[in-house]
């Protein structure tokens, strides 16, 4: 499929999409547009400090191998609220993310940011399809990222199929944190994702959840970052497969193999709740 890319000239502002984020909650087709969105982007070192405190991650000089989900998010919600885009952004799904680091992330001010959608598949609970993320400096690619979402209700044919992924490896425990009541709201400040779901027990009851959710993204960087020793800092992929959601408050294991070029991971709560299954591997 082609792309058409459109080029921002300055980041778009949150306020007006989460305005129109709310006012759309109705699924209007089943087909993904053929479009994509870039724009140049500052990373600035206030923002990335408090990021860093928020999630674990020590100040190494280079960006945390999440954080471009940070520097895309504005972008990203401009594409899902999109008139042309046919799923509502409220109630989307994240299943599980894939993120690429193809160089080291240091010294970096300045990169530009590409999103587009592609993929659509029927599930058994609804459509999925993926959200595509890359990071370029002016030598070219540093990062790219695929996240896949969930729509319930979507009506598509053809076989819905659903990929478990376990580990293998034998998983030793190397850390243990609690996720606070307030995190969803600490994270959504560094962040930009305010989704009602995160931020206290009243929102989240809206969208059907007994108390305040984690953000998945939250959980994967408060990962890798308790794993910096575990993993290489380039030529790195990590792939997570989000599993029961982490209530707040909670505390979580992390498990995780041997430090090395690849790996598995396993988060837990209580009871052994699993949170979110992954493992580390040098792209292919």
């Amino acid at each position: 499929m082609s792309i058409e890319w459109h080029t921002l000239h300055r980041e778009p502002s949150l306020p007006g999409l989460y305005a129109r984020a709310a006012t759309r909650r109705k699924i209007t087709g089943t087909t993904l547009p053929d479009s994509g969105l870039r724009c140049w982007v500052d990373v600035d070192g206030k923002r990335l400090a408090a990021y860093r405190k928020v999630c674990g991650f020590a100040d190494d000089g280079l960006l945390p191998p999440t954080y471009p989900h940070v520097l895309a998010f504005a972008l990203q919600m401009q594409l899902l609220t999109d008139k042309d885009f046919p799923f509502p952004l409220l109630g989307l799904i994240h299943l599980s993310n894939r993120i690429r680091v193809l160089r080291p992330m240091g010294g970096i001010s300045r990169a530009q940011v590409s999103v587009r959608v592609h993929n659509l598949q029927p599930h058994p609970k609804g459509a999925t399809f993926d959200l595509l993320t890359t990071l370029d400096d002016q030598l070219g690619p540093l990062w790219e990222a695929e996240s896949q979402m969930l729509c319930r209700g979507v009506k598509l044919e053809g076989e819905a199929l659903e990929q478990a992924w376990e580990p293998a490896l034998p998983l030793m425990q190397v850390a243990q944190w609690k996720a606070p009541t307030d995190i969803g709201r600490q994270y959504a400040k560094v962040s930009g994702d305010y989704n009602p779901i995160h931020l206290s027990a009243a929102s989240a009851k809206l969208f059907g959840f007994p108390t305040a959710i984690a953000h998945g993204l939250w959980n994967k960087a408060r990962t890798l970052a308790a794993l910096a020793d575990h993993l290489p800092r380039a030529n790195l992929e990590v792939t997570v497969h989000f599993r029961k959601p982490v209530r707040l408050p909670s505390e979580v294991s992390l498990f995780a193999s041997a430090a090395g070029s690849s790996g598995e991971l396993r988060l837990i709560g209580a009871g052994d709740l699993e949170h979110m299954v992954g493992n580390w591997q040098p792209i292919a």
